[in-house]
């Protein structure tokens, strides 16, 4: 048996265990009929990507349950790999590029995706070691990148059989577009950001010069693409105009007014253009109503040929252009200031423009209605519950899906055509000629598929399909996912589309959502925002396992509003499990292999509490409750058995008792053996170090393979329990007295404790040493009646009185007017407070958080003047 060192040091310590888990070979996993799979296959990051908090949380999340379920015996697979993420990795190659003078045109598309995969190979692997630097016990022998051999053949096997059963389809449509990468985008690379802009008005004359039509739009310039105006159908302001034509001012074609339940009435004028080639509305309107669609933007967002004399200018320009026509024309009838939000791509902060576009989509009503039925037949569930109805909301409103993005780095759409007899088709193979007139004279799309589209097929994929593999057939379902609540509309509702469609089951029979880490003041954390925390910084300053715990504690699925202090506070945490745990080594030496019979009262109290976490930590990684498991093992260890069991235990260790040190120090062993498998999963690092230390046979194999601890039902012992707790409750009012009267520690205190109920008092004279060694310098008398001197401060606990003269204690006066200045301060300080939550204007002017922390200091004085009267309540007993 090794010693712990005096200090708990994570940079000494997590690198070495990190090192033997690998060596050992424990995160590998492989079909076996003698155990139950258990498998997860990881949310993949970009290959670009360094670790942040969000990566933190979910892979922290998904160790505990894959460390949770090796110990119990499953084959337990945790399936790693990245994501090509096709915009982002093409972004930072061209950017290389550009600081070198050079674009990817220069070098042309098969250089450029050649250079790309020398990136990936150079620097595409920085995430994957922060993963192991946070403690993922995945299997790296299995790591898989979603441009792989294998899954590219899925990813193309894929789209063969959705084109070849009509649900894949190239249509005109509506996409986010981005005029700084020149490529459609998808929702998720969208951040929507507040915009103060302007609500401009002008005149549309009518065709038959009778009177005009105001309209107000926040983006002027589009009104070169206008192809109608629309009003609502029960809008009496314009019910006349339904059907008439207006003249466009600039182009002076006739354009239709129309009536849609889609226009809000009391939006602007209650009159609005419509530009189906750049609103997604407007698109809609134009579809029911068989509109013309003008795109007038090219791919920079430049004005094309029909915009008119305005082509040429970019759309900020054409704005301002348009707007001089129209005041020249005398149609621009005024503007108000206007808050509104604007979509910018995600990584070059350009603003969106939907964009009418030729594109390839998937149809997904088909697809979407078994994996609604799915969930609802609970063959899926989502924890936490609620996250049941935003899934199934999105998916019974789907709209088609753009896959298509005008990238040279990703799967190239497998689709070619032919200049001769115009035949489309997708492949498997790349053909040579026209599979229809055998013509060489073909070519393949350029563009390359939206990255979610092979990251659909992940939890397959990973697992050898379309090869019907022994790992498929063993593996597949996979047990759970565990993403961040955004991406369920993008991958969650994605993966079980793709699953059912070509696996014929659920991709994963649970969808764990857990939430984003914010900011303390609940923003969300980003660079621009100068908020960021990097998770390798905090590991640096207080050690993996203190950041996985803080994360665990506070996975309630909700957003965590990250505050450094609490990652301190489980620092703290581990250096007392620690100090604990050298103290318990220290006195090991005692301990005997089993458990001895006719325990002590703390020794069957403590048993008795170890039985029941057990199973309540048990049961709640079983539901995925993480945080309760997390908050469970944290009361039970600080303040259970460090605080109190470990401080009841000195009295024996330190006696003359062969027999009492033997059984304490083997009970003092066997809850810290216990309690280490519990916490593992949680804080791998630590536990298996002191793991490693356990006397006799208890550390011969690893801890991250020890068997999961069975809870004792035999252990449990409620009477233990009630006369342990009563002893607590007795000795925890001693200490507050000294503490609220400021007694010091070492001054000895006389407490007289007595009862009606005699068999109480007896239990506790017979753990009079217990007693005095948790109190301290205390002395007890015990008694069935309190004493009688006047001057006695009186407590009570339960069914037992507590008296402590106070004679040459305290100056009962002096302590009476310190409480009393105290209370008043106090009051005065709620009278204050109450006056200003009172005042209505101050609640109508106060920020909210404001108002919250005034409400919280409120909260906090009357507490505070309740704690104080209890105090003086203490102390009622007459004067000298």
């Amino acid at each position: 048996m090794s010693e712990l060192s005096k200090v708990y040091a994570p940079d000494e310590v997590e690198g070495r265990i990190y090192k033997s888990w690998e060596e050992g070979g424990y995160f590998t996993a492989s079909p076996d009929p003698s155990k139950k799979p258990f498998c997860i296959a990881i949310p993949p990051p970009n290959v670009t990507g360094v670790l942040h908090l969000g990566h933190a949380l979910d892979n922290t999340l998904q160790d505990i349950l894959i460390r949770t379920k090796r110990m119990q015996g499953y084959a337990a697979l945790w399936i790693p790999g990245t994501d090509h993420a096709g915009i982002a990795t093409q972004n930072v190659v061209e950017k290389e590029l550009r600081s070198q003078g050079r674009t990817r045109h220069d070098l042309g598309r098969a250089k450029f995706v050649e250079l790309v995969w020398e990136w990936k190979q150079k620097y595409g692997g920085q995430i994957i070691e922060q993963l192991k630097r946070l403690g993922s016990s995945a299997d790296w022998s299995r790591e898989r990148f979603t441009m792989d051999p294998g899954l590219s053949k899925a990813v193309r096997k894929v789209f063969v059989d959705l084109f070849n059963e009509d649900l894949i389809y190239r249509g005109n449509r509506i996409i986010n577009w981005c005029p700084g990468c020149e490529t459609a985008i998808s929702d998720v690379e969208v951040n929507h950001i507040d915009h103060k802009g302007e609500l401009v008005r002008f005149k549309y004359p009518l065709a038959d010069r009778s009177g005009h039509v105001t309209v107000a739009t926040t983006r002027l310039e589009t009104m070169l693409g206008d192809t109608a105006i629309a009003v609502h159908p029960e809008d009496d302001r314009y019910r006349d105009l339904i059907g008439r034509m207006a003249r466009h001012p600039i182009h002076g074609r006739e354009i239709p007014i129309v009536a849609d339940e889609a226009v809000e009435s009391e939006f602007g004028t209650g009159a609005v253009k419509i530009t189906p080639a750049h609103d997604q509305t407007d698109f809609e309107i134009a579809e029911r109503h068989n509109l013309d669609k003008i795109n007038i933007f090219d791919v920079k967002a430049f004005v094309n040929e029909n915009g008119g004399p305005f082509a040429g200018l970019n759309r900020y320009e054409a704005r301002e252009a348009v707007r001089e026509e129209l005041a020249k024309q005398s149609l621009l009838t005024g503007s108000d200031e206007h808050e509104y939000q604007i979509g910018v791509c995600d990584r070059c902060k350009t603003v969106i423009e939907p964009w009418l576009s030729e594109q390839w989509f998937v149809r997904m009503r088909p697809l979407a209605e078994p994996a609604i039925e799915a969930v609802k037949q609970g063959r899926t569930r989502f924890y936490p519950e609620r996250w049941t109805n935003y899934y199934l909301n999105w998916m019974e409103q789907v709209r088609d899906w753009c896959i298509s993005r005008q990238l040279w780095w990703g799967h190239r759409i497998p689709v070619w055509y032919c200049d001769d007899c115009e035949k489309v088709w997708a492949s498997m193979d790349d053909p040579s000629v026209c599979s229809e007139c055998d013509s060489s004279s073909i070519r393949q799309d350029p563009d390359v598929l939206d990255t979610w589209f092979s990251s659909q097929l992940w939890p397959f994929s990973v697992l050898g399909w379309p090869e019907q593999t022994e790992d498929l057939a063993y593996f597949y379902p996979t047990v759970a996912t565990v993403p961040g609540y955004e991406i369920i509309h993008l991958w969650v509702s994605r993966m079980m589309i793709a699953g059912l469609h070509f696996m014929g089951d659920v991709p994963f029979k649970w969808a764990i959502i857990h939430g984003i880490v914010r900011d303390e003041k609940g923003q969300k954390m980003s660079k621009s925002l100068g908020n960021g925390i990097d998770p390798i910084g905090l590991i640096d300053r207080y050690g993996t396992d203190a950041l996985r715990f803080t994360l665990a504690e506070h996975a309630t699925g909700q957003d965590i509003f990250l505050n450094e202090e609490w990652i301190a506070g489980s620092r703290n945490f581990a250096n007392k499990l620690w100090n604990a745990s050298r103290f318990v080594l220290m006195n090991a030496e005692f301990a005997a292999d089993e458990l001895p019979e006719n325990l002590e009262i703390s020794d069957r109290w403590i048993l008795s509490l170890l039985a029941n976490v057990t199973k309540d930590v048990t049961d709640r990684l079983e539901r995925f409750e993480i945080a309760a498991a997390a908050r469970t093992l944290y009361e039970f260890i600080w303040n259970e058995y460090c605080d109190w069991y470990i401080e009841s235990s000195k009295s024996r260790l330190y006696g003359d008792d062969d027999k009492a040190k033997a059984d304490v120090a083997t009970v003092l062993v066997w809850v810290l053996e216990s309690t280490l498998r519990l916490l593992h999963p949680i804080m791998p690092f630590i536990t298996e170090e002191i793991w490693m230390t356990l006397p006799g046979t208890k550390s011969s194999s690893a801890l991250i393979v020890a068997q999961w601890p069975e809870s004792d039902a035999a252990a449990i012992d409620l009477e233990a329990e009630a006369s342990f707790d009563r002893i607590k409750e007795v000795v925890g009012a001693i200490r507050r007295f000294r503490s609220d009267h400021r007694v010091a520690l070492a001054t000895n205190v006389e407490v007289f404790l007595s009862s009606a109920n005699a068999e109480a008092l007896a239990n506790l004279r017979r753990e009079e040493s217990m007693l005095a060694g948790l109190a301290r310098h205390t002395t007890f008398m015990f008694s069935s009646e309190p004493p009688t001197e006047e001057a006695v401060a009186r407590l009570s606990v339960g069914d037992i009185d507590i008296a402590i003269p106070l004679a040459g204690l305290l100056d009962l006066d002096a302590e009476r007017e310190r409480l009393n200045k105290g209370l008043g301060q106090a009051r005065a300080e709620i009278e204050r407070l109450s006056t200003k939550l009172s005042n209505e204007g101050f609640r109508a002017k106060a920020p909210a958080d404001v108002v919250a922390q005034q409400e919280q200091k409120l909260k906090e004085q009357s507490e505070l003047e309740a704690m104080v009267l209890d105090q003086l309540d203490q102390l009622d007993t007459p004067s000298k």
